[in-house]
């Protein structure tokens, strides 16, 4: 995705559904910036779990008419994308200043740091997966990040094995 910042007026566009990924591209090529802030969504799917990337506004992206790229209108006509979010027969501008401050919270280029791997006896809470936002002590951690850990369900201890970067410390 093209990520371009400046001065030129930010505006909201509709895509279809699922086609978050193919309207970014094609927007993209035709010299638009695209900003698409996503952040992790653990979702259960005929009985197993799967964490993926899932727009933060499901159903709308941001867009950037920078110097090169096609006019507005084009973009009610681009693969992916069901409409311009516009008030009348104008579309509507985006505050810069709030795509700075998503910019600043689901930055994609941005890399997390990795956090500080966990002690044996500290409290974490899994940020991801079916367990996310349980309570649980941490019992062992291996070197390759792998970690047990001691979970309280329906009044009994349970071990599970996580791996650290999912888990937060309290």
């Amino acid at each position: 995705m093209q990520r371009v910042t400046g001065l030129t007026p930010w505006y909201l566009a509709q895509f279809k559904p699922n086609s978050h990924n193919i309207a970014a591209r094609n927007l993209a090529r035709q010299g638009f910036g695209v900003f698409l802030p996503q952040r992790l969504e653990t979702r259960r799917a005929r009985g197993a779990f799967s964490t993926q990337l899932r727009p933060v506004f499901p159903g709308y992206l941001f867009l950037e008419q920078t110097a090169d790229a096609a006019s507005l209108s084009a973009v009610n006509s681009t693969y992916g994308i069901t409409r311009l979010v516009c008030r009348g027969s104008d579309p509507v501008p985006v505050p810069s200043s709030l795509i700075e401050d998503l910019r600043q919270r689901f930055d994609e280029a941005a890399a997390p740091e990795a956090p500080p791997l966990p002690n044996p006896g500290d409290k974490v809470t899994p940020c991801h997966g079916p367990f996310a936002d349980f309570i649980a002590t941490v019992e062992t951690v291996l070197p390759d990040q792998r970690t047990w850990l001691l979970l309280d369900l329906l009044g009994a201890q349970t071990r599970v094995q996580m791996d650290a970067r999912n888990l937060r410390r309290l």
